[in-house]
């Protein structure tokens, strides 16, 4: 969790990636005037360069900076929306039945869309799963499909599919009509890319592990996706992000945000699209019992909820809109009464 104070006691919050290094560059920031966005948005791409990707102090900037103005976030993005449609996003692998069960509450919810995270030791497993759940909600949501593939953990040296891998996946999920496949291919792959999104009718999604604001440009003129997925707090901020959700849905292509986090990066990502482009569904967290809202929102005064229609509201209060729980961050790490 990220806190910015201003010289009048109003504080801006944020929270996503880790600050690597960043106190080395603090004093780039100190005694600046925080409503000077594309300076700071500026300065943190220069530190990405050289230290970690600090981009979570930058949702903390706008979001003082809409305490400063009195206007939401959403408004100050363009004003195009206050509200999103979500998806719910899954990660746990569980049997074909759990997997299925969970997906019926899922639409009973009001969700429209539903995300499943490919992995398992074995790809016919991982169908298995697909085939239960298409079953068990029929057309009442959007299946989309992670295939893991942009990207690997400090620990995992397999190598990631091959284009004729991922092109036997694709052909496999159009007979579930998926609407996505994600990261079907290391995401410096844009060959592979392309000539995917020209070979299958289920639509090509990106963009989670790409860390340079160029390299979603470079994806967009390559024709590499369909659907663009940058994170707020992981890479170009909000600043950077706003002029390419323009950039992206002018080439006809869809920009909805990658979220895995707590609600406060959920909230800066609802914001910034709602109040841009707009999308059909925006990722929402959600895979009880491990991943309850409360759970993930912890920190916060309310949890980040959708409504029965499985529809998000960004509010009309300054900045973000959220207040962050004291009482709770002041306890132990040791207590989760909370969390259960």
């Amino acid at each position: 969790i990220v806190r910015v104070t201003d010289d009048e006691g109003r504080t801006g919050i944020g929270s996503g990636d880790a600050l690597y290094g960043f106190q080395d560059y603090a004093h780039l920031f100190v005694g600046q005037d925080p409503r000077h966005l594309d300076r700071h948005a500026t300065v943190l791409d220069n530190m990405s360069f050289h230290a970690g990707r600090c981009w979570p102090l930058e949702i903390a900037l706008w979001d003082l900076v809409g305490q400063i103005e009195g206007r939401p976030i959403w408004q100050m993005m363009g004003g195009a929306g206050n509200r999103i449609r979500a998806y719910a996003s899954f990660g746990t692998h569980r049997s074909a039945d759990d997997t299925a069960a969970l997906a019926v509450t899922a639409a009973e919810r009001g969700f429209p869309a539903l995300k499943l995270r490919f992995g398992r030791p074995r790809l016919e497993d991982d169908f298995a799963v697909l085939a239960a759940v298409r079953r068990a909600v029929g057309d009442r949501l959007h299946l989309l499909v992670d295939c893991n593939q942009g990207w690997r953990m400090p620990w995992d040296i397999q190598p990631p599919w091959d284009y004729a891998r991922a092109l036997d996946v694709a052909q496999e999920l159009a007979r579930y009509d998926v609407y996505w496949m994600e990261e079907p291919l290391h995401r410096a792959d844009y060959t592979g890319m392309a000539r995917l999104r020209g070979a299958t009718p289920v639509k090509i999604a990106g963009g989670e592990g790409t860390r340079e604001i160029y390299e979603f440009y470079t994806l967009l003129e390559r024709g590499c996706l369909d659907v663009y997925q940058p994170d707020v707090a992981w890479t170009g901020g909000m600043t950077q992000l706003r002029k390419l959700a323009h950039a992206v849905v002018g080439a006809g292509c869809l920009f909805t945000p990658h979220t895995w986090g707590n609600g406060i990066g959920l909230c800066a990502n609802m914001h910034l699209t709602a109040g841009t482009v707009g999308a059909p569904f925006l990722e929402f967290p959600w895979d009880p019992p491990l991943w309850t809202t409360a759970r993930r929102d912890f920190m916060l005064g309310t949890p980040i909820e959708i409504d029965t229609t499985g529809t998000l509201f960004c509010g009309d209060a300054p900045g973000l809109g959220i207040l962050l729980d004291e009482a709770i961050l002041a306890r132990p790490l040791s207590d989760t009464a909370r969390y259960a």
